[in-house]
This record gives C-alpha cells, structure tokens and sequence, in this order.
C-alpha cells in the first residue's frame, strides 16, 4: 500500500475535511492534496470528484475559500483536491507567475529541465487516483472532474483524453483553446517543445476537432473577467461544441470575476450536475 502522511484533518458538516502528502514516484518530489470525506462514506463507497486548480493555486484555494463541503456533505459526494505543479528544493522553477511551480498546465513535459518533474497529467491520471482508491471509499466508476482557469482546462481536456476515467465534467472560467492565448502558448513552447501537433493533445478546442468527445460539459465564466477575451475565449468552445454536437451548458455570469468570489457563487451548480451524473 502506498504511503500517505496526515497533514491536517478538521471535521466540517459531518464529514472531514483531510490534507495528505506523499512522495510521488512520478513527479519525483513531495505532493499534496486534500480529500473531504462526506458522513455518508461510513455506510460504502462514494462517488468523487476531482477539482484541479489554477495558475499559482494550492490543494488550499480551493480548500480554504471554494465552499464546497456544505452540499458535497448533503450530495455524499468525496472530493479530491490535489496541487497544481510539483514543487520543492531542486524542482525547476519559473520568475513568472504563469511558468514553472504553480503553473503544472496538467500536461507531461517533454522538455529539459521540466521532464524530470512536471508530469502533471500522468500524476493526475494515474497514479493520484490509484492513491485515492486503496485510501478512501471511492467508487471510481462514478468519478468526474472539475477546475478554475488552468484547472478548467486541465478537467475539460482529461475528460475528452480519459473517458474511461471521467463521467462528468465541468470547468469555471477555463483556458479552453491554449493553443491559440499567451497562456498556453508559453507553458506549451516551454513544457512541451515548438511541434504544435503535440500541443493538439492539451487542447480542448483541439481535440473536439480531432473527433474527441464527452456526454456533456458546463461552463460558468465572468463576465467581468479580466482574461475574458485574451486568454478564455470561450466563444471557440462553444463553437466547437456546436460543430461536433457536445451539448454545451456556457452560462455568462454577468459582472463576475476570475476570483474564489465567482468560484464559490456557483460551486453548488457544479456539484449537484456531478452529482445528477455519478
């Protein structure tokens, strides 16, 4: 069984809110995640959910200010919150906010000096939610995944990647076309080199355009979101989506942020269409 070290635990709605670290033998350094266990795991396995964060975020954002437990407590929903990048002494590192620690991209880096560490999506993929199964009383066949900003693109474009692994979907303010914003086009020149067919592989618009496909997908997005425009663009998902006949749920929140402040206004939305899908 694999080791996981208690960090912090703190019972919240009946159930308990728990932070753990490992050593991850694919990034290589120590991880941290957060788990919230519902009461209703006593009696069996839950469904779970995954939220994925975005650039410069801890497992903590979202733990400390996304106001999730109330209704995952009601709904009996487990919920999964892992780091967004490897991080530590010797784990190369960026000056910019947008690269390096805290900005994983949930991609596997093919490029020196990342490679070693920043393999984000095989963490997420694989060997995070092998961790979860021997540790907590999931079902993983009821198993979706969510995210803010970078996160949103990192659950949009695992669930088209992984279908086997994830039945529902959803994203708050994502960077759904990287290929085509300063964001993406930066972390991908640097993690995964200048081959753009390879960046098609993280790239929601991209890979419904190559024929990948889920159930369905919903999106919250601010209206008075300051990256809006230069870095979402989600008018190129919703195009897509209605090319390829993915029924898109894209819900332009007016006069709301890219803040926790948005996040946890509509996190109850995002819980209970999970919930209605596990």
């Amino acid at each position: 069984m694999a080791e996981i070290e208690l960090v912090e635990q703190h019972k919240a709605y009946g159930g308990v809110q728990y932070v753990y670290k490992h050593q991850s033998q694919t990034t290589g350094t120590m991880m941290t995640f957060a788990v919230f266990v519902p009461p209703q795991a006593e009696a069996g396995k839950r469904p779970v959910l995954t939220y994925l964060s975005g650039l410069t975020c801890t497992h903590a954002n979202v733990m400390d200010k996304g106001e999730y437990r109330r209704v995952a407590a009601e709904l009996g929903v487990i919920v999964v919150c892992p780091d967004s990048s490897p991080r530590g002494e010797g784990v190369p590192n960026d000056d910019a906010y947008d690269f390096g620690q805290g900005a994983g991209f949930y991609v596997d880096a093919d490029e020196a000096p990342w490679k070693a560490n920043f393999r984000m999506y095989s963490y997420v993929t694989r060997e995070l939610p092998a961790l979860i199964a021997e540790h907590f009383p999931v079902d993983m066949a009821r198993h979706g995944v969510f995210g803010h900003s970078m996160g949103g693109h990192g659950a949009l474009t695992l669930a088209l990647r992984e279908p086997q692994l994830y039945k529902s979907v959803s994203a708050f303010a994502p960077i759904v076309a990287p290929s085509q914003v300063p964001w993406g086009q930066k972390a991908f020149t640097g993690y995964l080199g200048p081959d753009e067919k390879r960046w098609r592989q993280h790239d929601t618009v991209a890979l419904i355009e190559d024929g990948k496909r889920v159930k369905d997908i919903l999106v919250d997005i601010g209206t008075a979101d300051p990256f809006f425009s230069k870095e979402l663009k989600p008018e190129l998902l919703e195009a897509a989506c209605a090319a390829a006949g993915i029924p898109l749920t894209l819900r332009r929140q007016e006069g709301y942020d890219h803040s926790y402040l948005f996040i946890s206004s509509f996190m109850e939305d995002h819980l209970r269409w999970h919930a209605e899908r596990l």
